[in-house]
């Protein structure tokens, strides 16, 4: 049994035995009482730099001990590292043994010709790298078990002060880099330094801290990517069914318009043949009279010529009966002045006009409708941070204002001057007459938005109403946001806020607020009004008071509206877009 003890410890894994500071196998295990183990100088260079604290913990799981633990060897664990880096070194597979360095590998500083081994070692104290044959003396000579070995991962020199050449053990704080004792005293002195083992342990909290942010991070990532090849997948699907649907519809408008192509000319053949039979028929009964017409005006003019008159009395009778046809109309027969090629062309080309009309009126909105599919949007925003990355500049425009609205703030503010121009008396007057007749002061920005877009109203009155509005909607200046299917508008009262669309009003649950955030997300067909409280909170959230989904066909321009219903009193009411940008 005491033979196998060695292949036994071969099977061990040695990243079990590393101290998690230098990342190296342990050199004099210690426990602490948290039950992990480090390299006595590792911990003790961690909790030198904690001693201004007066509190010290685990690198690891962030234990905290007071005061500071006294240190012991763990000499179970320091025998378990012993064999097994004995065992590592005499079980070393061949291939290792004599593995050629590559390019990117560390060369074994002790092998000689032109192909040197691998080296998988580098000493700090010999100041050398070695590959697994020349490492060996390392575990089985006593002076040499006690120099510090760490993984060869990159050449001894890169670890050497340029200047000094001397191994680079301390950190200096003030120039964040690496240095050697030497330089501590000469070019950093008075500099604050550290050991690099205590810095690698300082560091190695925030590369904890940075592991957990970078697989957050790359979990979501990944979550992302699998969402969007899903949603990639899906839109594929889609496509396809959506085309031959397309396919299908637009087959059945051809086929219905061929049927009634055919059906037309049909109803043509069928008139001219009903039409040519019947003048047919006529032309007959026509040259049949005439020919009767023909003999009678030869037998009169016979008859005028004879001496006889008693055969002239007793012919004429006979020849003076009528001889029309009975079928024929009594007066002259009549053909339409208009032909029926212009007849059924005009009717013809009525029927395309209003075709490519309805195709021009509703070609917009299918138009709109396929350029706002998209495979993947951006997250909608959620607090008022993330909804500021959507902000722009916005400008009124002083072609589309109310007479009775002035314009300032460098054209954001407008202000309702109506009260002063018009003081009709008391104010049970104005109360009365503004009822019956309310005025409407209206006014447009001048950017068009297609895109997300975020905005924000401020004002100072009573009634305000926010909006937006396509550039050439039927509206008048007496006609208010919302009142035909071209602008979108939320009022805002002491009574609560009103959404209207269409002529169609929606109340909206929520206490009167002086800022009102409006975001629109062009592409999705959505637009949403929410009730700005707190300003001073950048990163908190809003409240949401209406969210309209909708299909958009044109460039929408903000506007805002007062409707003066004779309760405001003499002071300055205004509105204001809020300079964000």
């Amino acid at each position: 049994m005491a033979e196998q003890q060695p292949g036994r410890g071969a099977d061990l894994d040695q990243n079990h035995f590393c101290c998690s500071v230098c990342l190296d196998l342990l050199k004099e295990p210690v426990t602490i009482p948290c039950g992990h183990s480090y390299c006595k100088s590792c911990i003790d260079g961690c909790w030198d730099e904690e001693d201004k604290k007066g509190q010290y913990s685990c690198p690891q799981c962030r234990e905290t001990f007071n005061p500071r633990p006294v240190l012991r060897r763990n000499n179970m664990l320091a025998e378990v590292v012993e064999k097994l880096k004995r065992s590592s070194t005499q079980q070393a597979p061949p291939s290792a043994a004599v593995a050629c360095a590559g390019p990117a590998d560390v060369t074994c500083d002790f092998c000689s010709g032109t192909r040197p081994n691998k080296a998988t070692m580098s000493c700090l104290m010999c100041l050398a790298s070695y590959c697994p044959e020349h490492l060996e003396p390392h575990y089985s000579v006593p002076v040499l078990k006690k120099h510090q070995l760490v993984l060869a991962t990159i050449p001894l020199q890169e670890k050497m002060c340029s200047k000094h050449n001397k191994l680079m053990e301390v950190y200096c704080q003030t120039d964040k880099k690496c240095i050697c004792y030497l330089c501590v005293l000469d070019e950093h002195k008075g500099h604050r330094t550290v050991s690099a083992a205590a810095e690698r342990a300082k560091e190695q909290k925030q590369l904890t801290v940075s592991q957990k942010k970078a697989q957050k991070r790359f979990q979501e990532r990944e979550k992302d990517l699998n969402e969007l090849l899903q949603a990639l997948k899906d839109f594929k699907n889609c496509s396809q069914p959506a085309e031959e649907s397309c396919d299908k519809i637009f087959e059945e408008l051809i086929s219905s318009i061929k049927k009634r192509h055919i059906l037309v000319k049909q109803l043509i053949k069928d008139r001219e043949q009903t039409a040519v039979a019947h003048a047919e028929k006529l032309q007959l009964q026509l040259e049949e009279e005439i020919a009767k017409l023909k003999r009678k005006v030869t037998e009169l003019e016979q008859l005028s010529e004879t001496d006889d008159h008693v055969h002239f009395i007793q012919t004429f009778q006979s020849l003076a009966a009528a001889c029309e046809s009975p079928d024929l109309p009594p007066g002259p027969v009549l053909y339409p002045k208009s032909s029926m090629l212009k007849t059924v062309t005009d009717c013809m080309s009525k029927l395309r006009d209003n075709i490519e009309s309805l195709l021009k009126d509703t070609w917009p909105r299918i138009s709109a409708t396929v350029s706002t599919i998209d495979i993947v949007l951006p997250p909608v925003p959620k607090t008022r941070e993330e909804f500021l990355r959507y902000c722009r500049p916005l400008t009124l425009d002083e072609n589309t204002v109310s007479q009775y609205f002035s314009i300032s703030e460098e054209n954001r503010r407008v202000t309702s001057e109506y009260y002063m121009q018009h003081g009709y008396g008391s104010a049970y007057y104005n109360h009365h007459y503004y009822n019956q007749y309310p005025v409407i002061m209206q006014v447009l920005c001048k950017e068009g938005l297609s895109e997300r877009c975020y905005w924000e109203v401020s004002w100072s009155g009573l009634s305000w109403c926010v909006a937006v509005s396509y550039k050439d909607s039927s509206r008048t200046n007496d006609s208010e946001f919302g009142n035909d299917n071209k602008s979108w508008s939320l009022a805002c009262s002491p009574y609560g806020c009103t959404f209207r669309y269409n002529k169609k009003s929606t109340t909206v649950s929520g206490s009167q607020s002086n800022r009102i955030g409006v975001y629109l997300d062009f592409k999705a067909g959505t637009l949403s009004f929410y009730d700005i409280s707190d300003i001073s909170d950048i990163s908190g959230a809003m409240t949401l008071l209406h969210k309209e989904h909708t299909t958009f066909t044109q460039p929408l321009y903000p506007g805002l509206e007062l409707k003066d219903d004779g309760s405001q009193s003499s002071d300055e009411y205004f509105a204001e877009v809020v300079k964000l940008w």
